[in-house]
């Protein structure tokens, strides 16, 4: 009996090994997910970016009429509004570089690590 016992625990460490090993898998792939994911938000600043160096060259044109000049007063209320987007997005991207740091510590920690 004692050997039964003994065979069937070293079966349950053995699947219970290998289910931290897939546990341990499965985060270290979400972790990249989330990588991926936060380059794609950072790759979305870049754009903000981009939208708001066109929105200022816009606005350093030389508007004579009062509908260039209402225009240009509009293009300044937009490119606030977009540079808080902007921070928002960037903000949105450092947090999912941290949560991939965090999923990538919990594989260790489904892995037996510390």
């Amino acid at each position: 009996m004692s050997a039964s016992v003994t065979a069937t625990s070293a079966s349950v460490t053995a699947s219970s090994a290998s289910v931290m090993a897939a546990d341990a898998a499965a985060c270290s792939s979400r972790s990249f997910e989330v990588q991926l994911l936060a380059g794609r938000v950072e790759a979305c600043a870049e754009q903000v970016d981009a939208v708001q160096g066109r929105l200022g060259q816009l606005q350093l044109m030389d508007w004579q009429s009062p509908a260039g000049l209402a225009y240009r007063s509009s293009l300044r209320v937009q490119a606030v509004a977009l540079c808080r987007a902007g921070e928002g997005v960037l903000a949105a991207a450092l947090a999912l570089r941290r949560h991939s740091v965090r999923v990538a510590e919990s594989a260790l920690t489904a892995a037996g690590g510390y």
